[in-house]
C-alpha cells in the first residue's frame, strides 16, 4: 500500500496553519470492533435501538470502532490506518491555505492544453492553482510527495439530498412501506434543524472521503429558515464547496420566497465556498400532460432567475410535458439543471441542448430505482448532441453510499447494457471528465473548478496507485473507473485547504460526526416505526 502524501518544506507552520497529521506517515493497525462493545446498544431482536443507548461517550466509542472496520461478504476485516494527531475543529472554517507544491504525481489535469503528466507537479498558492507542469520550482512552499499517486480534480456531485443522508439505516430500497419515498415522506416533517445539520455533516464527510470537493445540496425539505441555515452551516463547517439549493418545505410544498430572500441576504456573499440556488416542485402531471399552465411553477422559476439563482429540477415519468411548458414561457436556459436523463423525446433533447440546459445523471440510483418506470439513461443520445453533462449521488440514504467511484462505474454499466448504441464509445477518460469538469460546468462553476488549470481554485484529490485493489496502474483513467474506491483517496484539498490526509479527515472527528447523526437517526427511526405500527 502506498504511503500517504509526505510533506516537506522550509517554512515552519503552526497547527492552525497546517494539519499535524501531514507531518507523519507512520502506520497503525485498526482493530475489529469487540462484540461486547456494541451489545449494550442492541435490543432483544439483536438490532440497534435508540432506547438502548447508554450514553454519548459509549456511542462514540462503538461507532468509532465500527468505522474502523470494513465489511466484505458480511465479514469484518481490519484495515490499515494512518497514525495521526487529530486537529479537531468541527465548527470552524478550515485554516488559511499557504503555498503547496504537489510533487511527482501522475497528473490528470482535465485541461486539454496541459493534458496528462506521468510525473508532474501542481503549485497552489492562496487557494488557487498557480502552475501545473514538470519539475516546478516553488521556493518556500510546503512540498507534498505525490509519487505513487494519481492527482486529479475533485469530483463534483451535481445533485444530492443531504438532509436525509442519516436515514440510511431506516430505508429499505424501494420497499412499499420502508422504501426511500415512504420513509422520507414520513420523516420530512419530523426532521428538526438540528437533525438536518447532523445529517448534512454526515453526508458531506462521506462525500469528502470519496474525493468529492463540490456538492449541489438539493434540499427539498427546507421547512424553515432555521432548516436552511442549519444545512448551509453544516456543509460550511466541513470546508466543502457547496451550492445550497433552497427547496419547498416537503415534496408537496411551494417555495417560501421570504425564506429564500433571507438566505440571500445572510449568505449571498458571506463565504466564497457557498453559492445559492433553488429546487422546485414540478406542476401536477395532469397539467403538464394536458398542456395547461402552471402559474406557481412559472412564477417560482422567474423569481429565481431575477435573483440570479440557478434552478434544479427532477425529471421523471410524471414530468412529461415539462419541457414544452418551460419553452412556452421562455424558461429553458443554462441556469436550469435537469436531473435524471430518462424519458425525454428526441425533440425535447434537441430543444433543451439548443437552449444550453444542464443535465445531471445519477446512474447508481437510476439503474435499480427508476429505469423500470422512466426508461434507460439517455447518456448516449445527449452525448451525441454535445449536451453539458454531470454526475450525481442523488440520495446516499437510498443508494446506501456516497461513493463517487461507484457512480462512475454505474454510468459505464448503464451504457454497456444497451444493445441499440455503440457500447464501446464511452471511454473511462470521458467518465472521469464528466465527474469533474463536466459537473463543474453543469453547476456554472467550470471557470473556477473542475480542471487543474492555472488560475482556477485548488479543488484536488490524490488517489493511491499501489493499493491492492488498484495496482498495477497502467491507465489511470481505467483504474479510477473500474477499480477505484473511497478507501484509495489519500488527500482531498478544497480551495487550497487540506481537508483529508492519509485517508482521514483533518478538521473533524469522524466518530463524533457519526455519533451525532446516528443518535438523531435512531430517535427518528423509532418514531417512523411507531407511525408504521399505527397503520
Amino acid at each position: 500500500m502506498a504511503k500517504p502524501a509526505r510533506v516537506s518544506g522550509m517554512v515552519a507552520l503552526s497547527l492552525k496553519q497546517w494539519p499535524t497529521q501531514l507531518l507523519s506517515d507512520r502506520r497503525a493497525r485498526r482493530t475489529i470492533p469487540r462484540e461486547d462493545e456494541m451489545a449494550k446498544f442492541k435490543g432483544n431482536d439483536g438490532h440497534l435501538n435508540s432506547s438502548t443507548l447508554v450514553n454519548r461517550r459509549d456511542l462514540l466509542r462503538a461507532t468509532a470502532a465500527f468505522g474502523a472496520a470494513v465489511s466484505v461478504g458480511g465479514t469484518a476485516i481490519a484495515q490499515p490506518a494512518i497514525a495521526r494527531t487529530a486537529v479537531t475543529q468541527p465548527d470552524t472554517a478550515p485554516p488559511a491555505g499557504g503555498d503547496i507544491l504537489i510533487r511527482g504525481g501522475h497528473v490528470l489535469s482535465m485541461d486539454p492544453d496541459i493534458g496528462d503528466l506521468a510525473v508532474g507537479d501542481v503549485h497552489i498558492s492562496n487557494g488557487a492553482i498557480v502552475a501545473v507542469g514538470e519539475g516546478l520550482d516553488a521556493p518556500g512552499a510546503i512540498v507534498m510527495d505525490a509519487s505513487d499517486m494519481i492527482v486529479l480534480p475533485g469530483f463534483v456531485d451535481t445533485h444530492s439530498h443531504l438532509w436525509n443522508a442519516f436515514l440510511r439505516g431506516s430505508i429499505r430500497g424501494d420497499d412499499p412501506v420502508r422504501g426511500y419515498f415512504p420513509t422520507t415522506n414520513r420523516a420530512a416533517p419530523l426532521t428538526t434543524p438540528d437533525d438536518a445539520h447532523a445529517s448534512v455533516r454526515f453526508g458531506v464527510l462521506e462525500a469528502l472521503l470519496s474525493g468529492t470537493t463540490c456538492i449541489n445540496n438539493f434540499s427539498h425539505n427546507t421547512r424553515s429558515l432555521k432548516h436552511a441555515e442549519a444545512e448551509i452551516e453544516a456543509a460550511r463547517s466541513l470546508g466543502i464547496r457547496s451550492r445550497f439549493s433552497h427547496g419547498p418545505g416537503g415534496r408537496d410544498g411551494t417555495l417560501d420566497f421570504a425564506s429564500v430572500e433571507e438566505v440571500i441576504s445572510n449568505w449571498g456573499d458571506a463565504d466564497p465556498l457557498v453559492t445559492l440556488g433553488v429546487n422546485l416542485r414540478l406542476p401536477a402531471a395532469d397539467i403538464l400532460q394536458s398542456g395547461g399552465d402552471a402559474e406557481t411553477f412559472v412564477a417560482e422559476v422567474r423569481f429565481a432567475r431575477e435573483r440570479g439563482l440557478p434552478v434544479s429540477l427532477h425529471y421523471g415519468n410524471s414530468a412529461h410535458g415539462l419541457v414544452d411548458l418551460m419553452e412556452r414561457h421562455d424558461l429553458l436556459g443554462p441556469d436550469i439543471l435537469m436531473i435524471h436523463t430518462q424519458g425525454f423525446t428526441l425533440e425535447e433533447r434537441e430543444l433543451m441542448v439548443s437552449r444550453d440546459v444542464q443535465f445531471s445523471m445519477s446512474p447508481a440510483i437510476e439503474i435499480p430505482y427508476s429505469t423500470v418506470r422512466n426508461g434507460y439513461i439517455q447518456f448516449a443520445e445527449l452525448e451525441d448532441l454535445g449536451a453539458s453533462l454531470g454526475l450525481s449521488i442523488d440520495a446516499s440514504s437510498a443508494v446506501a453510499t456516497a461513493d463517487f467511484f461507484t457512480v462512475m462505474r454505474a454510468l459505464q454499466w448503464s451504457h454497456k447494457q444497451r444493445g441499440d448504441i455503440d457500447r464501446m464509445s464511452l471511454e473511462p477518460r470521458r467518465i472521469v471528465e464528466i465527474a469533474t469538469l463536466g459537473g463543474a460546468a453543469a453547476l456554472g462553476m467550470g471557470d473556477r473548478i473542475g480542471s487543474l488549470t492555472a488560475g482556477k481554485r485548488a479543488d484536488i484529490q490524490l488517489v493511491r496507485k499501489t493499493d491492492i485493489n488498484m495496482a498495477p496502474v497502467l491507465d489511470p483513467y481505467f483504474s479510477l473507473v473500474y477499480s477505484g474506491q473511497p478507501a484509495n483517496v489519500d488527500t482531498v484539498i478544497v480551495d487550497g485547504h487540506v481537508l483529508v490526509s492519509g485517508g482521514q479527515p483533518v478538521m473533524v472527528d469522524t466518530a463524533d460526526v457519526v455519533a451525532t447523526a446516528s443518535e438523531a437517526a435512531l430517535r427518528l427511526h423509532d418514531e417512523l416505526e411507531a407511525i408504521i405500527a399505527k397503520g
